[in-house]
């Protein structure tokens, strides 16, 4: 077993919607445990340091408003292989695109608003969870 931790973003649009618990619930069915969990609005400041990859490309200023937008949670996933766990249970980025079962593909119709973000590797797993929960 090759624990892992990783940051999970209840984004804007799910927080809308009414979605933590859905979310949270899939999370937990599947076994990994919430070692720490926020309601909070992202800053500007954290959105930026948060995609700083992605500042200078054109589709940042509207990724910004919308993740600035309203309250998100952020929460620390842990279990087994967590970070590529929790990615599949995500689902394509695309919520169109993304296959049935999964968290976009059942419950989102965007590219953008698509309700959760996961990191993507144990590098960032670590960089992001020391962004949020520094």
């Amino acid at each position: 077993m090759a624990e892992q931790r990783t940051l999970v973003l209840i984004k804007p649009d799910a927080v809308k919607r009414g979605l933590i618990g859905e979310v949270l619930a899939r999370l937990e069915r599947k076994g990994l445990r919430v070692e720490r969990m926020e309601l909070r609005t992202m800053s500007s400041e954290l959105s930026d340091a948060h995609y700083a990859e992605h500042v200078d490309r054109p589709f940042y200023p509207g990724l910004k408003a919308f993740m600035t937008s309203g309250p998100l949670v952020s929460l620390i996933a842990v279990g087994d292989e967590a970070i590529p766990v929790v990615r599949q249970l995500a689902g394509a980025t695309d919520g169109r695109k993304a296959e049935a079962g999964t968290i976009r593909g059942d419950l989102s119709l965007s590219n953008q608003q698509n309700l959760i973000h996961a990191s993507d590797s144990e590098e960032s797993a670590k960089r992001e969870i020391d962004l949020w929960f520094s």
